[in-house]
C-alpha cells in the first residue's frame, strides 16, 4: 500500500499525514476522541465492494461507532432512504468552515469537534477541505477512511484496493460493536 498522494497532481507538504497502517489504529484514535464527526460525501453511493454500496459500510461503521454523521450534498436522502437518519446535512465546504471555527460550538451547541472524519467526497475536495483545516485549524486532528492516501489529514489510510477497504472498515465497525 502506498502513502502518496492518490492524485497525481497533488503536491505533498512539508508535513504529511500519518499513515494508519492497521484499522485497530483509526478505531483508538477515534474511541480518544471526544467530540469526533464523520463527514461522508456522495462518492459512497457510487463504490461498490463486495456486492454492497460503501455506504452500506459507513451506516454500520457509524451505528457502531456512534459518531454522529454529516452529510454532504444530496447524501441526506440516500441516508434516509437506508433507514439511517445523520446528525446534520450540509455543504462540505459549510461544515470545513465551521469545524475550522474556534467559536462554533458543534452539531448540538456542546462544543466543537476534536476530529473530524472524512470520507467519500471527490478526492480533490477533500484535499481542499484538509489543506485548509491545517492550515486554519492546526489544533483539529483529521482523519480519512477513504482508500485513497490524503496528505494533508493528520492521519489516512495508505492507496489501497476496494477489497482492503471493505475488510478496513468491517474491521473498525467490529471493534466498535464489542471487540477489543
Amino acid at each position: 500500500m502506498s502513502c502518496e498522494p492518490w492524485q497525481c497532481a497533488e503536491i505533498a507538504t512539508s508535513k504529511k499525514a500519518n499513515p494508519i497502517q492497521k484499522p485497530e489504529i483509526a478505531v483508538a484514535m477515534i474511541k480518544k476522541a471526544s467530540r469526533p464527526i464523520l463527514v461522508v460525501g456522495s462518492n459512497v453511493t457510487e463504490r461498490w465492494m463486495e456486492g454492497k454500496q460503501a455506504i452500506e459500510y459507513i451506516i454500520d461503521l457509524a451505528n457502531a461507532s456512534k459518531v454522529p454523521v454529516v452529510a454532504t450534498a444530496h447524501m441526506v436522502g440516500e441516508f434516509i432512504k437506508r433507514g439511517y437518519q445523520p446528525a446534520a446535512f450540509m455543504n462540505a465546504f459549510e461544515i470545513g468552515q465551521r469545524v475550522a471555527d474556534p467559536a462554533w460550538q458543534g452539531l448540538d451547541g456542546k462544543g466543537r469537534p476534536d476530529l473530524v472524519i472524512m470520507v467519500g467526497m471527490p478526492y480533490y475536495m477533500q484535499a481542499l477541505i484538509l489543506a485548509g483545516l491545517k492550515h486554519f485549524a492546526p489544533d483539529l486532528r483529521t482523519m480519512t477512511l477513504d482508500n485513497m492516501f490524503h496528505a494533508h489529514a493528520s492521519w489516512s489510510f495508505p492507496n489501497a484496493s476496494f477489497e482492503e477497504w471493505a475488510t478496513n472498515l468491517k474491521v473498525m465497525t467490529s471493534k466498535f460493536e464489542g471487540g477489543q
